[in-house]
């Protein structure tokens, strides 16, 4: 059964993309830590991170890194931090998350509930800061 993620890769789930390419796809968490939380998922559906294949670990980074800058400008904070858990979608994926400490990546806090309005503002922003 194709995960949440494939759903979305497919265009069967809308989403708030933010990038994609032919092996990557970034969008907008609609649950996220922090205004500007982005998905990173590798396009073929694996489950554990570290059984995603060699080639493609690199290219993953390369492939978020523009994402995370683009991040670290459109929203107050220090830096884009990143992290990988995978316990809640079987689809090995990466969180780019706005951070100005190490407890704004504790997954255990409170997610944010923001309107359509407020998720378009932050996929323009990012999208925006991508094009330039």
């Amino acid at each position: 059964m194709a995960s949440i993620f494939s759903k979305i890769i497919a265009g069967e789930i809308p989403c708030y993309k933010i990038a994609e390419n032919d092996h990557f796809f970034a969008f907008l968490d609609i649950f996220p830590l922090r205004e500007g939380h982005v998905l990173v998922v590798p396009k073929t559906e694996v489950d554990k991170f570290f059984d995603v294949e060699d080639a493609l670990l690199s290219e993953w980074l390369v492939f978020a890194k523009p994402i995370a800058k683009a991040i670290e400008k459109a929203f107050p904070c220090d830096r884009c931090g990143i992290s990988v858990i995978g316990l809640e979608v079987p689809h090995a994926h990466m969180h780019l998350v706005p951070i100005s400490s190490s407890n704004d990546l504790n997954f255990t806090h409170h997610k944010l509930k923001l309107s359509e309005a407020q998720l378009k503002e932050c996929q323009r922003k990012i999208v925006e800061l991508l094009k330039s």
